[in-house]
């Protein structure tokens, strides 16, 4: 009999160990587990405190079962907390550059990207990337099936090209309705152009042109030590630091740029 108990004792600690870790797997990691995680680097977590990733995501509402396109994803930064943090319950497209480009920074960030993505598959292994190069190329993600799509100090950049309009069009055309648009970006209302700051009334007035709602806006990557007005522009300041060598303590005693916030929505139908 005693036996018998022992036997049955052990298979109920097995099953539940069992039970356990398969919710464990489901679940997947947290958002503080993956913003702490290894796969970082010292020099990326160190930014933490200018770009408050979990403040800022949390904002916007992002959960981990949610479909996500992340617009331009360049180095990554953001990219190593979206695609671990989706990978077991959700699902996650990295818009890049134009994958025909055979020369030139596109050309270049391509290949960085798809070696951070391939030397990583614990944490990579389930992106899907896509490309988003306007007018032609600008699906996201299947119409209609995101959930939210994000892009970080981006903008100003579209802004420069021209493109602005076309990339708010391929967010609302990729989400569901309902779906939310999140986005940062440096903000001044002094801005040249070419300064690598946007005006936050031409980001607003270009999203009503698409359909998007303002749903909210956040304070949470704001810096009031930035004044705006840099030798080198937004560049002048941390992390790139283009200004004279002599001003770069200085510059990061600012910190990094002062950023805005803001939450869209596709209205819902």
């Amino acid at each position: 009999m005693t036996r018998i108990i022992a036997v049955v004792c052990a298979a109920f600690i097995f099953l539940s160990a069992m039970v356990t870790n398969t919710i464990a797997h489901d679940h997947g990691k947290s958002l503080d587990q993956v913003i702490a995680g290894d796969h970082r680097s010292a020099e990326n977590k160190a930014r933490d405190k200018y770009r408050h990733p979990k403040k800022t995501l949390e904002f916007f509402g992002l959960k981990p079962d949610m479909t996500v396109v992340e617009i331009t994803p360049g180095g990554g930064w953001y990219q190593e907390i979206l695609a671990p943090y989706l990978k077991e319950k959700g699902k996650y497209y990295g818009a890049g550059y134009d994958l025909s480009a055979t020369k030139g920074y596109y050309f270049k960030a391509n290949k960085r990207a798809a070696a951070r993505l391939a030397n990583n598959p614990d944490q990579y292994d389930k992106v899907i990337v896509t490309e988003l190069a306007p007018p032609t190329k600008i699906t996201i993600a299947p119409a209609g099936t995101a959930d939210m799509v994000l892009t970080f100090r981006n903008f100003h950049n579209w802004q420069m090209a021209g493109t602005e309009k076309a990339v708010l069009k391929a967010a609302f055309t990729a989400l569901k309705p309902g779906g939310i648009f999140g986005i940062t970006d440096h903000r001044s209302e002094t801005t040249n152009g070419k300064d690598g700051y946007i005006k936050p009334s031409a980001l607003l007035a270009t999203a009503k042109e698409v359909g998007f709602i303002l749903v909210d806006q956040s304070e949470i990557n704001a810096n009031a030590k930035d004044n705006h007005s840099h030798e080198n522009g937004v560049w002048t300041l941390p992390p790139t630091l283009a200004g004279k060598a002599a001003d770069h303590d200085k510059m990061r005693a600012i910190g990094e740029s002062d950023r805005l916030t803001y939450k869209f929505m596709k209205p819902a139908e």
